[in-house]
């Protein structure tokens, strides 16, 4: 039971970045929330939830189908690989990252805490791998 409700959390997730819906966004992140870009920026959940009045535009966020969860209590750490297709001020973004969030379930549902979003290297937009030309 815990598993899909991460899934769905995964899927609400990706529907409110697609549609840029900041009032879904805020449903699914706490009120301490914070994250950090590829480029080690970090967010409080304000910057978080208004990157989309500032320039960024999404029009496909997917997570990978098999996430890596691991669940403690209350607590759920999550890995998995989020492929975007968007433009931050009319620039690219990163084809895809790695991201960890860290979820808590209260208020009975699982909301998101602490994400942190590292670049898969060698995918569009992304640094290349080391080593390879």
């Amino acid at each position: 039971m815990t598993t899909s409700e991460i899934h769905d959390l995964l899927e609400g997730w990706a529907a409110a970045e697609t549609a840029g819906d900041t009032t879904a966004m805020a449903s699914l992140v706490t009120d301490d929330f914070s994250a950090v870009g590829p480029l080690g920026f970090t967010l409080d959940r304000d910057a978080w939830l208004t990157r989309f009045d500032h320039g960024l535009a999404y029009t496909s966020v997917t997570f990978d189908d098999e996430p890596q969860i691991r669940v403690e209590g209350d607590t759920a750490i999550v890995t998995v690989r989020q492929n975007t297709v968007g433009t931050y001020r009319g620039n690219p973004v990163p084809e895809a990252v790695r991201t960890t969030a860290v979820l808590s379930r209260g208020r009975g549902r699982w909301q998101l805490v602490r994400v942190h979003m590292s670049f898969v290297a060698g995918t569009r937009g992304s640094p290349p791998v080391p080593g390879r030309p």
